[in-house]
């Protein structure tokens, strides 16, 4: 299914290539390390990035912004739009993380918009990355049918919401004011996420 994937993979090999602006390592799934985000944690004497996380430890509402796919900015307004929001970090070399994503794009879909919307965020593609990396990460998306916004990695995103993650899939869900419900890690089946989703929304 991942024949792209596994070409590109050929010349990356898993784990080994350094992002422009993050390079050292940090997240840990079942194929090797993400070098994205593990160099944000030494960035913290950057200007804005010690503000960033003294908020971000704080117990209000999570606030970020950052960009999808397409270039479009997002911030956490987004929360607003549905009663639950479920944000699923992934990694392109990471299997399990691809091997979840088809039931996620089909839960995505079953929902009323309203009551619950899904995002993602690729931890090992940052805002900026270059366009081979990017297709693959397009490729990916479109092969595992994961039909929803996907954010690109930046330090907002990191000090608000993936500080503290050390392994993809990580999942968390969130309230309509942005508030952090539950963090999963891990991959989990349909039925699983179908039962939490649920759930959530009857105790809403």
């Amino acid at each position: 299914m991942f024949d792209k994937k596994k070409k590109y993979m050929r010349k990356r090999k898993c784990g080994t290539v350094l992002l422009s602006a993050f390079l050292t390592a940090g997240l840990i799934c079942g194929c090797g390390e993400d070098a994205s985000i593990g160099e944000m944690k030494e960035g913290t004497s950057q200007s804005g990035t010690s503000q960033a996380a003294e908020e971000a430890e704080s117990p209000a509402a999570i606030s970020f912004s950052g960009q999808d796919m397409e270039g479009n900015i997002v911030t956490s307004d987004i929360f607003g739009q549905s009663r639950l929001t479920m944000v699923n970090v992934w990694a392109t070399y990471c299997n399990p993380c691809l091997s979840e994503m088809p039931d996620l794009g089909e839960l995505a879909g079953e929902y009323d918009a309203g009551d619950f919307q899904l995002i993602g965020i690729i931890s090992d593609v940052e805002e900026g990355a270059d366009e081979e990396i990017m297709e693959n990460a397009r490729t990916l998306i479109e092969q595992t049918g994961a039909d929803y916004p996907h954010l690109l990695l930046n330090r907002f995103l990191y000090y608000s919401m993936l500080k503290d993650v050390t392994g993809v899939p990580t999942t968390f869900f969130f309230d309509q004011e942005g508030n952090l419900l539950e963090a999963v890690q891990g991959a989990k089946s349909k039925d699983v996420w179908k039962e939490k989703i649920d759930g959530f929304l009857e105790d809403m």
